[in-house]
């Protein structure tokens, strides 16, 4: 059996969580291949190292002395070597940094600094061979991921590799630099890896046992998912649910290989799995909840439009062409309603509603703002009845007015809109609902 493990920043912030994580690896000898993330915060008011990386480069950009703040990133890693008394230098490596931030070598080998010398460390103290993937990782001019190269590349050498530690979030740009993944970016750098090898599980070891059913800052306590398809999680993280970045659900997703979501700080518990499809019944009715606030509302009325052929597309150009995106759009016989980021829209609202009088020439148009957009979500749902009926129940009793409902074709969400000040009440009654009271 094989299994790709990958430590988030604050999995590996310190010496301490360092020998969690190496209990963690030791104990299980099919946990071969390591994605290591960059140092994280090691308490509420610490700086995490990918930003002290950040500040370091653009005072050197700036030509500011530099000096001062790469020592303090210096000492954050000799503290950790330190305390796992390893018989390791990182002076020359710290000279090859200092040298290419002088140069002016980029942004993204800048941040790259922080997963790669934490996977020089990780490597030392596991006694793993370590695997730098601007050698394996490429990119293509586009920026996208050159998934052919990358994965005849590494998994030509990692057949010939029993155990190695690949730092996560960059790459090899086209140009031959480093590139790097967006933030959270060591997720993918896991899930690419997984994949390479036709690993068995892919684990993402975290500071929290897995996603939970609502977030822990509006639900004290929230109950844990034990099981969620890609497709639950992507809705859930659409709409702000971020224990995994995005894009790491791709590579897993087309061969079939799950992704266990655990705890470094206490690897007793099972976490939660992730995969294609599953006939295992979820607890509850619902999934997860999961929302956002800071939405606007534009509702066009127009008698007969319905009758009009192309008039949602020309709508939709209207906000297209003032660079505006849009998240849903409910509509009826004779209104349409487009629903937009509210800082994305308000400096272009005028320019997008004189686009729109132009484009369809509509009996009037309404906005409103502040809204929130609240998505529940669960493949239990398409076979319970009246879970839409719980819904407005649970949130008529909180008195929160619902403002839109769209539901789409699949049953496996239901997206809810209620006004900004209503959010946390609205989730806390549907969580109430289907996981508290458990009717």
């Amino acid at each position: 059996m094989k299994k790709v493990v990958k430590f988030g920043g604050s999995s590996l912030a310190s010496a301490e969580q360092f020998k969690k994580v190496g209990n963690i690896i030791k104990s299980d000898p099919d946990r071969k291949y390591v994605i290591p993330s960059a140092p994280g915060k090691r308490f509420a008011k610490d700086i995490k190292v990918t930003d002290m990386l950040y500040r370091c480069y653009e005072a050197a950009v700036a030509g500011e002395p530099f000096g001062e703040l790469l020592e303090q990133i210096k000492a954050r890693y000799n503290e950790i070597i330190q305390g796992l008394a390893l018989d390791l230098s990182l002076e020359e490596e710290f000279k090859t940094i200092e040298t290419a931030f002088k140069n002016k070598e980029g942004i993204d080998y800048a941040a790259s600094r922080g997963e790669y010398l934490n996977g020089l460390i990780m490597a030392e103290y596991l006694g793993y061979e370590f695997i730098d993937p601007v050698n394996f990782i490429f990119f293509r001019k586009d920026g996208a991921l050159d998934q052919e190269k990358t994965y005849s590349s590494l998994g030509e050498k990692l057949k010939k590799t029993e155990r190695a530690v690949i730092p996560g979030f960059y790459g090899c740009s086209a140009d031959g630099k480093v590139q790097t993944f967006s933030r959270g970016g060591s997720d993918v750098t896991g899930s690419i890896v997984a994949k390479a090898v036709l690993a068995d599980i892919y684990e993402n070891w975290t500071d929290v046992s897995g996603v939970l059913v609502a977030d822990p800052r509006i639900i004290e306590n929230p109950k844990p998912i034990h099981t969620v398809t890609y497709k639950e999680l992507r809705e859930l993280s659409y709409m702000g649910a971020s224990v995994l970045h995005e894009d790491a659900i791709f590579p897993v997703r087309s061969e079939g290989i799950p992704i266990n979501i655990r705890n470094t700080n206490a690897p007793q518990d099972a976490g939660t799995f992730i995969v294609e499809s599953t006939c295992v019944k979820p607890d509850y009715t619902i999934t997860g909840i999961a929302g956002k606030k800071g939405f606007v509302s534009i509702t066009i009325e127009k008698d007969m439009m319905n009758a009009e052929v192309g008039f949602g597309r020309r709508v939709l150009e209207a906000f297209e062409k003032e660079g505006v995106s849009f998240e849903h759009m409910p509509s009826g016989i004779d209104t349409l309603t487009v629903f937009v980021h509210q800082d994305e829209f308000q400096e272009k609202e005028q320019a997008v509603l004189a686009s729109l009088h132009r484009a369809v020439h509509p009996d009037s148009i309404e906005m409103e703002g502040d809204l929130a957009l609240i998505a529940v979500v669960g493949r239990g749902m398409k076979a319970t009845r009246g879970t839409a009926g719980r819904i407005f129940s649970a949130l008529a009793h909180a008195n929160v007015n619902v403002k839109m409902i769209d539901q789409g074709s699949s049953e496996l969400n239901i997206i809810i809109g209620v006004q900004d000040k209503d959010f946390e009440a609205a989730i806390k009654a549907i969580y109430d609902i289907f996981v508290t009271i458990r009717l």
